[in-house]
């Protein structure tokens, strides 16, 4: 019996997924073997020994503390793709407030109501200060051609806009759903130079904190109007306001306000909407529990952030799953050492990310715990579990 504790509201559509012969679930269980979770803090909790794996309904693990999990041998999963649909429509959203300052028209027709002005007299004098550029025949440019990126890319070109595509690591999948109209440039200058629009859909890093500064602003064109739904530490703020002001940049759309860019002018700020749709919740709830359940009962790895994807059909009576550090010869530490023992392999998976690795042996006979107790005290050894 698998014990599952929840953090933050979880949707049932994704819950419903634990079938209660094998889970519990609850957010009051205190030795849990899974968490899923949304946007609640973990970065000081104490694991549990049972902890085998946290699985995050969202993209984000900024609320995980990564490193430690890595240590502890806790897998961590994320949901890339789920939420995908309801940022690309957020994005869509942000280039026309960008355009027509749609947000200051709304304020100021209220205003007018609010100080006893007949708002029908008024309009169409007032208009002229909200006019804006149409999207049609405007260039955009994406940077991150991941899940999100790449709808977003698309969706421009089917609004008639010319797509500039940006991504240093995309992968096959990626490439294959964009259009092939799209322009992927492999120096970003190219994108900056090019964008009337730029958004971007990548993942806070130490390496991309402040990727969009004074530097990369003066390289795009005067007067760009600037997306940022990915998180508020990829843009450094203070490069972002003086380009406001200056007007470089002529509106910068967030879905990660602070005071500073709430009270500055040009600035459109939005309270984290990017996944905010019933439809996302569910879909990234669906996505959490899925591979959580997946690795509990199987091993197999989809979607961690410091593990690396494993799946393998199981066959054999036994499946050991060892994560360990990604130093020479421990593949050949691990079989030799079962040989020894006489038990034989059916089948092996062995892959490696950063630092760590993780290999599923499926064995022809069952062993005892002593074998298993051996396997851990191999050195760089990090965890051992057993699936029957």
């Amino acid at each position: 019996m698998y014990h599952i504790k929840t953090l933050n509201k979880i949707s049932p559509l994704g819950l419903n997924r634990f079938d209660q012969e094998h889970y519990v679930v609850s957010d009051n269980e205190t030795n849990e073997d899974g968490i899923v979770v949304r946007s609640a803090k973990l970065l000081d909790y104490q694991f549990p020994t049972n902890l085998l794996a946290i699985s995050r309904a969202g993209v984000g693990v900024n609320n995980i503390p990564i490193d430690r999990c890595s240590e502890a041998g806790v897998a961590v999963f994320s949901t890339p793709g789920a939420n995908a649909n309801a940022v690309k429509e957020l994005v869509l959203c942000a280039m026309l407030m960008g355009s027509r300052d749609v947000d200051g028209s709304i304020r100021w027709v209220r205003e007018q109501v609010e100080s006893g002005v007949d708002v029908t007299t008024v309009v169409e004098k007032g208009k002229s200060a909200f006019v804006g550029p149409e999207l049609y025949k405007k260039s955009l440019g994406v940077i991150g051609l991941g899940a999100i990126g790449s709808l977003v890319a698309n969706m421009a070109l089917s609004l008639g806009m010319d797509v500039y595509g940006y991504d240093p690591y995309l992968s096959v999948d990626s490439a294959l759903r964009l259009d092939r109209h799209i322009h992927v440039v492999k120096d970003i200058n190219e994108l900056y130079k090019r964008a009337d629009y730029i958004t971007i859909h990548i993942h806070y890093t130490a390496q991309t904190k402040h990727m969009i500064n004074a530097k990369a602003i003066a390289a795009m064109k005067r007067g760009v109007r600037f997306i940022n739904l990915a998180r508020g530490e990829v843009v450094d703020d203070d490069a972002m306001l003086a380009a406001l002001d200056t007007g470089w940049v002529a509106t910068y759309i967030t879905d990660f306000p602070n005071n500073r860019l709430v009270q500055a002018p040009h600035v459109v700020a939005m309270p984290h909407l990017g996944a905010s749709t019933p439809e996302s919740e569910q879909n990234c709830a669906v996505m959490a529990v899925d591979e959580l359940k997946d690795y509990l009962e199987n091993g197999n790895i989809r979607n961690s952030v410091n593990l690396p994807a494993v799946s393998m059909e199981r066959s054999g009576v036994m499946r050991m799953c060892i994560i360990h550090k990604n130093v020479p010869a421990m593949l050949a530490n691990i079989t030799t050492l079962l040989s020894k023992d006489g038990v034989n392999v059916e089948n092996l998976s062995n892959k490696s990310k950063g630092d760590l690795a993780y290999t599923m042996v499926d064995l022809g006979t069952r062993v005892d715990a002593a074998i298993i107790e051996d396997v851990r005290k191999l050195a760089n050894v990090i965890r051992v579990r057993v699936i029957e």
